[in-house]
């Protein structure tokens, strides 16, 4: 099986669409495992999600997710991000609403546990240090764990002697999926922040045991013309152009 690992589309559907352009100029991908947060900051929620539903997939609940249908409280969002909430609300449909409603805040398929923010606090925790990625890794029974959330590729491994360490993702880095285990992320799709604009996810491959991230650009100022037009922040299309 191979899997197209996604997270953070952000209702950019210019980005999201540009990836799944991708996968499928790739070598056979089976399934889509989404990391979730579909909605948020972007001028296409309404459209993502019908896009997504569209394909062979499975996807866990953001917070972003969760903060449009009502489940999450706002306090902890910035203004722009708060606005941004409020705004998507009155876009979406009673399916989108249903759809939401019913993701899980954990999967586990293969050898992977999928989760949007962390294992141990699965919707608004971010893994940014190895201190924080350390004390993950005893929060899940899998081998290996995929988070989205920071909107950055990064991998933390721990070795047979509980030494955990952080490495950059990078489309020229291979990750083998060996005895040491792994909590990965693939980037965001939808609002990189790792200064790269281009839309990131990975492709993981259970024979070769091989995840690899792929970089995509977009046309990205249909999204930030889209986000103009909407009413949305301008501060949200700004920073798609630095990837910030």
């Amino acid at each position: 099986m191979r899997y197209a690992i996604i997270a953070d589309i952000h209702s950019n559907l210019t980005a999201f669409q540009a990836v799944l352009d991708d996968i499928q100029t790739q070598e056979r991908v089976d399934k889509i495992w989404c990391l979730g947060d579909i909605v948020g900051y972007g001028p296409d929620p309404h459209e993502c999600i019908e896009l997504l539903r569209k394909t062979d997939h499975i996807c866990v609940a953001g917070n972003h997710d969760r903060a449009v249908i009502g489940m999450l409280d706002l306090s902890g969002f910035n203004p722009n991000a708060a606005e941004a909430v409020e705004w998507t609300i009155e876009k979406l449909s009673n399916g989108d609403i249903t759809y939401l409603k019913n993701l899980p805040e954990r999967i586990e398929d293969d050898d992977f546990l999928l989760v949007h923010g962390s294992p141990r606090e699965p919707i608004m925790e971010y893994i940014l240090s190895v201190s924080v990625a350390r004390q993950n890794f005893d929060c899940f029974r899998t081998k290996y764990c995929l988070i989205g959330h920071t909107h950055v590729p990064q991998a933390y491994s721990l070795d047979e002697k509980n030494n955990c360490t952080v490495n950059r993702f990078l489309p020229t880095i291979k990750l083998i999926t060996g005895n040491t285990r792994l909590i990965i992320n693939p980037g965001a799709v939808g609002q990189p922040r790792d200064g790269n604009p281009e839309a990131s996810y990975a492709i993981y491959d259970n024979q070769t045991r091989v995840v690899r991230l792929r970089r995509v650009p977009y046309d990205m100022r249909l999204t930030q013309d889209r986000i103009m037009e909407s009413g949305l922040p301008p501060r949200l299309a700004a920073r798609l152009e630095t990837g910030e």
